[in-house]
């Protein structure tokens, strides 16, 4: 599934191909797209490149092939006022609310905490805020504030022991300590639970997976959305 820049960008390129038969420039990509630099159409790009939908031609500049395009061009949910956590929604969720006890059967030790949709463990996913489920949590595994739940989707935390599937625990905040893992939202647009370093005025956004390359941004480029307190694992 594309994010919404990412399928905006698609069809952009899509339609100049049809038009002129040369790609736009990276600099017509940033107007038409009204992002602040060239480094966010560059993750676009790559991105798009990952997902199968175009191909950049070696040994030629501006050279880029659309292979395919979105089957559905529908436009995202508009953004609600108040606290929604960026995550894209997940069909896995709902297919977990079977096994989830109802929200009659939550006791004085456990909470029900709403599960948001999926957060990205991996390559970062679009924003859509959804409400799929809640799910029973024990009560020792939150403190004070708000909470929600997200589940995992990709490897990128493995060696910080979460994995693909599991069900995080967030706390809301919009600050974290150096070290933290936290749900961090790129640019705007894209969500990605990893783990947060800071030097200086940079951010660094820290896989636990040697396959995946940390990723630098201003302090502009990210906003903290919470910070991980617990896990839940289906075996």
């Amino acid at each position: 599934m594309l994010t919404q820049k990412q399928k905006e960008l698609l069809l952009f390129i899509h339609s100049r191909l049809q038009e002129t038969g040369v790609p736009p420039s990276f600099d017509e990509m940033k107007d038409a797209l009204d992002l602040k630099s060239k480094s966010g159409i560059h993750r676009l790009i790559t991105a798009l490149e990952e997902r199968g939908f175009i191909r950049r031609l070696p040994h030629r500049a501006r050279a880029l092939e659309v292979i395919k395009l979105p089957e559905n061009a529908e436009q995202p949910q508009p953004r609600r006022g108040g606290f929604t956590p960026s995550v894209i929604e997940g069909s896995l969720g709902r297919q977990r609310q079977l096994a989830m006890p109802p929200s009659n059967m939550v006791d004085s030790r456990t909470v029900s905490v709403p599960v948001m949709g999926r957060i990205a463990a991996g390559v970062p996913i679009s924003a859509i805020q959804t409400h799929t489920h809640d799910i029973a949590c024990p009560a020792e595994l939150l403190g004070n504030g708000e909470h929600f739940a997200l589940e995992v989707r990709g490897d990128s935390m493995i060696e910080a022991g979460i994995h693909d599937g599991d069900i995080v625990i967030i706390k809301r905040c919009e600050t974290a300590e150096n070290g933290d893992i936290v749900v961090a939202l790129v640019e705007k647009e894209e969500a990605t639970l990893k783990r947060l370093r800071k030097k200086g005025s940079a951010i660094a956004l820290e896989a636990a997976n040697p396959n995946y390359e940390t990723r630098i941004f201003g302090p502009d480029q990210i906003d903290i959305q919470g910070r991980l307190v617990g896990l839940i694992r289906r075996y």
